[in-house]
């Protein structure tokens, strides 16, 4: 008996009327879904919401027509066919800056906006080279913060301060003793305003560290790379107010081979 109501003409019948009606449901919906898609599709492209013009500032070295043309590339085309990536909505914010960034380093910061509904403008800084790190013949620019952005040309002299040392990576891309770079920074500042006249940094794989200072013996200041720099100024700002090496420094400068601030509270010379 249960078999035969399962299977009943008036439940047969009301099985197909649901299956009808979910099927309509569902037609109507894909159908406006599809006038929706359509719909957004035709609006994408209404002039007035897309880019028509790019506009590139700060980009002195790099050049803005450079960074205009691969911005111009990646604005290029549609998603899905349809949606036109020139949409103010719905253009390649991301992946723009992310492909500056990845091909120039020398870009420090990039900001993208929307002028007028129809210019994007693409706002860089470029890092300002202020250190080189070298390694024999070659040396690469440092920024303020030890980052290596750029190749560095040929220069005579002591234009740039240079450091010397181990990278992790890189060169380029790479920091320069990233945990350290503030502090030496800082004590290049302090020798240079007591003018002992810092040329270069050398780190050393043991941990140490050394400034070698403008002269013709090339004289060194040796100090722990990990040193508190407020201590290492003043503990040389003491040493060098101190007899008799206050006098030694000032007349016989020239026979200095090195301070060492490596020992706390300590400051040794040596003289040839």
């Amino acid at each position: 008996m249960r078999r035969n109501v399962l299977h009943s003409p008036r439940l047969s019948e009301l099985k197909k009327r649901r299956r009808r009606a979910f099927l309509q449901k569902a037609s109507w919906s894909l159908i406006a879904l599809a006038a929706i898609f359509a719909l957004s599709a035709y609006l994408s492209r209404l002039p007035g919401i897309n880019i028509e013009n790019i506009e590139v500032e700060g980009a002195e070295i790099v050049g803005n027509e450079t960074l205009r043309s691969i911005v111009q590339e990646k604005i290029s085309g549609k998603y899905l066919w349809l949606l036109p990536k020139t949409n103010i909505l719905f253009y390649p914010k991301g992946a723009i800056i992310q492909t500056l960034a990845a091909q120039y380093l020398r870009l420090g910061e990039i900001n993208l906006s929307i002028k007028n509904n129809r210019t994007l403008v693409v706002a860089v800084i470029e890092r300002e080279p202020l250190y080189t790190w070298c390694q024999t013949d070659d040396c690469y620019f440092l920024d303020a913060d030890g980052y290596v952005f750029d190749k560095a040309p040929y220069f005579s002299g002591n234009v740039y301060f240079k450091f010397y040392g181990a990278l992790e990576s890189g060169p380029l891309g790479a920091y320069f003793a990233k945990d350290y770079f503030k502090n030496f920074t800082a004590i290049k500042n302090t020798l240079t305003a007591l003018e002992l006249e810092p040329i270069a940094l050398e780190l050393k794989a043991q941990g140490d560290a050394e400034f070698v200072l403008a002269g013709t013996a090339t004289p060194k200041i040796l100090f722990r790379a990990d040193a508190d720099p407020e201590n290492i100024a003043g503990n040389l700002r003491a040493a060098l107010q101190t007899e008799p090496l206050k006098t030694r420094v000032v007349k016989e400068y020239s026979k200095l081979e090195y301070l060492d601030l490596r020992f706390e509270n300590k400051v040794y010379s040596k003289f040839r």
